[in-house]
C-alpha cells in the first residue's frame, strides 16, 4: 500500500500533571516511565515532523504548562509553519504565560472542564480546579484564542449534559466537544463506574440536539457516541499509520497514544531513530496498516475498507488478541465482552471504588505487569 505522510504530530510532553482524573489516558505506569525528552529533542522532532509533511501540531500531556520550555516549543512551531493547539487543564495558564505562547505564536487552546459545577469537577479530577478553569476560560477569550472546551463524558457526568453545554455558551465557547470516555488506561481500571447505560446515553444525545437548534450559529457541539454501544468499529486515529503520529514524553514515536501497551511490537524511540524511519520503516507502524493483516471476521467484512478493523488496543484489551477484530462490533467472536459491560452498567453493578490517577496507583499498576487488569 502507497504510505502518505502524517499530517498530525501529537508531542506529549509530558505525563506529569496536576489532576487526578479517573478516565486519564496515559498509561496507568506512567509514573515507571523514563525520563522526559531535552527541549532539543523536541525541536528536533517538530523540524523532522515538518520535513515529512506534518501540519497540525498538538501539544499535550500530562499537562504541557508543566514544561518550563514551552514557549520555545511553540516559538519553533510557528517558525516551522505549524499550526499549533495546546490542549490544557488550565492549571499554570496565568495572564503572563497566556501572553507569552501568544506572542510566541500559539494558534489555538482547548481547554478541558470535568464537569459544570465546583463539586463534581472538583471530585472528578480530585482537585480544586473548578474556579481556576473559569477564570482561564477568560484567558483565552483575552487573547483572541478560539475558545475551544473539552469534557470527557462517562457515567457519572452525562446527566448534566444541559448544564454542561450551557456553562460552555456562557463561557463564550465557539465549540465544545463531549467526547465520551474511550476505556483505555484508567478508563478500562475504572470502566464498571463509568460506562453509562444506554438510557442515559439516549437521553444525553436528546439533550444535545436541542441544545444544537437552540444554539444554532453561536456555538458547535460535537458529540463523540461511545463503541460500547453502538455495535460497529471506529476507525482507529483514522487508520493505524496513515495521518496521526505521537511522540510519548520518553520519546517513543506511536501510531496512536496508547499502542505502546500491545505486546510484540518494536516502536522506535526519537533518541535513536528518525521519525522518517519510525514512520515508514519500523514494525510498529507497519503491523497494522491497510488491510492485509487481518484474520475473519475483518478479512471477509463490507466494512473492512471503512473501519479498518477497528482498534488494536481494544482488541488487546478485551480480546487479548491484537489482530482480532475489534470486540466492540457486534460480528466480533468476543463482542459477549462488551456486551457484558454494557449489562453491568445497567444493573448498577461496580467490581471496586474509583481508581483516582496517582503516581503510588500508577507503580502499584505497573507492578501487575504494567497494564490494567483484565476485564472477563
Amino acid at each position: 500500500m502507497s504510505i502518505g505522510p502524517p499530517l498530525w504530530l501529537l508531542a506529549e510532553v509530558t505525563y506529569r500533571c496536576p489532576l487526578h482524573c479517573v478516565f486519564c489516558y496515559n498509561p496507568v505506569d506512567y509514573a515507571a516511565q523514563p525520563a522526559e525528552l531535552s527541549t532539543d529533542d523536541w525541536l528536533r522532532v517538530l523540524r523532522e515532523g515538518r520535513e515529512m509533511g506534518a501540519v497540525q501540531l498538538g501539544l499535550s500531556g500530562g499537562e504541557p504548562l508543566l514544561r518550563d520550555d514551552l514557549e520555545v516549543i511553540v516559538a519553533e512551531a510557528r517558525r516551522l509553519g505549524f499550526y499549533s493547539n495546546l490542549l490544557t487543564s488550565g492549571v499554570g495558564l496565568t495572564e503572563a504565560r497566556a501572553a507569552a505562547l501568544k506572542a510566541a505564536g500559539l494558534d489555538h487552546v482547548q481547554l478541558s472542564f470535568q464537569d459544570s459545577t465546583r463539586e463534581m469537577n472538583d471530585f472528578l479530577s480530585h482537585t480544586k480546579t473548578f474556579t481556576l478553569k473559569s477564570r482561564v476560560a477568560q484567558l483565552i477569550k483575552a487573547q483572541g484564542w478560539p475558545m475551544v472546551m473539552n469534557v470527557v463524558i462517562h457515567r457519572l457526568n452525562i446527566d448534566h449534559i444541559g448544564r454542561i453545554i450551557e456553562m460552555a455558551a456562557e463561557l463564550g465557547a465557539e465549540y465544545i466537544e463531549l467526547a465520551n470516555t474511550q476505556y483505555y488506561s484508567w478508563a478500562f481500571v475504572n470502566r464498571a463506574q463509568l460506562l453509562p447505560t444506554r438510557e442515559q446515553l439516549r437521553r444525553a444525545e436528546a439533550v444535545t440536539d436541542e441544545w444544537r437548534r437552540r444554539l444554532e450559529g453561536r456555538m458547535r457541539i460535537f458529540f463523540v457516541a461511545p463503541d460500547y454501544h453502538e455495535g460497529r468499529a471506529k476507525k482507529c486515529v483514522n487508520g493505524w499509520g496513515s495521518m496521526f503520529l505521537t511522540v510519548t514524553p520518553d520519546g517513543s514515536a506511536l501510531p496512536c497514544h496508547t499502542a505502546k501497551m500491545l505486546p510484540g511490537l518494536r516502536f522506535p524511540n526519537v533518541r535513536e531513530a528518525s521519525l522518517r524511519e519510525a514512520w515508514f520503516d519500523s514494525d510498529g507502524f507497519n503491523r497494522y496498516r491497510g488491510t492485509g493483516w487481518m484474520k475473519e471476521p475483518c478479512a471477509s467484512c463490507e466494512h473492512k475498507e471503512e473501519d479498518l478493523g477497528g482498534c488494536r488496543c481494544q482488541a488487546w484489551l478485551l480480546a487479548h488478541d491484537a489482530e482480532a477484530a475489534d470486540p466492540v462490533c457486534r460480528k466480533s467472536p468476543q463482542h459477549d465482552k462488551v456486551l457484558a459491560a454494557v449489562a453491568q452498567a445497567e444493573a448498577g453493578v461496580t467490581e471496586h471504588p474509583l481508581v483516582f490517577r496517582d503516581p503510588k496507583e500508577s507503580r502499584r499498576l505497573a507492578a501487575l505487569t504494567g497494564a490494567p487488569p483484565a476485564v472477563a
